[in-house]
């Protein structure tokens, strides 16, 4: 593993901010190779890869492609906490590996973030697949997340480095580290709520069945909420991959 560097304190210089996409990675051998695939035309400014551990084919693939990859304690929290400490962007972009970015997505960054009230936001989000009510559950996403401005991994957030800083980045938690992280961005000052789409897998809702995963996703958002431990919710949430 590289020697880890604190966040620092870099300024975002507008129009000139740099953008680091940080990817988060466990056994991931069936989509880092697409995903990465779709952002090297984008030209992002730094692409890095956390692995927390991965046991499948995902090591090799990256060492193919010639990306950066770091190894990290498993664990999304710990993951991009870690990708940041040796991000060198301006501007912190979290990106899940089966989710994919607009064409339009550092230009719509930088636009969002010319406004100095604007701390950082998230994307709209379409399930990919053909199925009308996955239409309809990204629409819900969208909506739900205008609402409250907080958002999910699914959604690429992304946020300036000094505030990332001062807020302490994500939690070391094994589940609702976006969501604590975006309760933790609203009193910072303004979220962008960018209309822009990111595509994100639906083999979650595909493999455990439609109406099941939104009564799961929904109860153990508000169990979390209540007061509920992250880590006894971890234990009814499968890593399906």
């Amino acid at each position: 593993m590289e020697q880890e560097k604190t966040w620092g304190e870099t300024p975002c210089r507008g129009s000139a901010a740099r953008i680091s996409v940080i990817i988060p990675v466990l056994d991931e051998e069936k989509n880092i190779a697409t995903t990465v695939a779709a952002l090297r035309p984008l030209k992002p400014d730094e692409l890095l890869i956390v692995d927390g551990g991965s046991t499948d084919g995902t090591l090799e693939i990256c060492n193919r492609l010639g990306v950066r990859v770091l190894s990290s304690p498993r664990g999304r929290g710990a993951q991009m906490n870690l990708g940041a400490k040796h991000a060198s962007g301006d501007v912190l972009l979290f990106l899940h590996a089966d989710t994919r970015l607009p064409d339009s997505v550092f230009h719509d960054i930088r636009s969002a973030l010319a406004d100095p009230s604007c701390i950082g936001g998230r994307f709209d989000v379409r399930l990919d697949g053909d199925r009308w009510m996955l239409r309809v559950i990204g629409a819900m996403i969208n909506l739900r997340s205008r609402m409250t401005k907080i958002a999910t991994g699914d959604q690429a957030i992304f946020v300036r480095r000094e505030i990332f800083a001062a807020i302490g980045g994500y939690p070391n938690i094994p589940l609702m580290e976006d969501v604590a992280f975006s309760r933790a961005l609203r009193p910072m000052g303004q979220v962008a709520c960018l209309k822009s789409r990111v595509i994100t897998s639906a083999r979650r809702w595909e493999a455990e069945g439609v109406w099941r995963t939104i009564f799961k996703m929904w109860t153990l958002k508000l169990l979390y909420f209540a007061g509920v431990s992250p880590i006894k919710l971890k234990q009814y949430y499968a890593n399906t991959r």
